[in-house]
């Protein structure tokens, strides 16, 4: 199940909730009991590696893609 982040309009609050995606843009019950009303913020997720259009480097003797360096034909 994926997470989503919902800010509050009044306050800026985030909230993180693991939900499916069916319910993705259902309303969300205030955590705190206030009433306030949470709206789904658009996220974005990091992923760990070299961006795309990075030289690919070689650091000691095994390329971080898994090969031997000079077999994956990055350098």
């Amino acid at each position: 199940m994926p997470q989503y982040e919902y800010v509050c309009e009044a306050d800026g609050e985030v909230i993180v909730l693991l939900r499916p995606m069916r319910d993705a843009d259902a309303p969300v019950e205030d955590p705190a009991g206030k009433g306030r009303r949470f709206v789904r913020k658009h996220s974005v997720f990091g992923v760990a590696g070299s961006p795309v259009g990075a030289a690919h480097v070689h650091s000691g003797g095994c390329c971080p893609c898994g090969k031997v360096p000079g077999q994956c034909g990055g350098g």
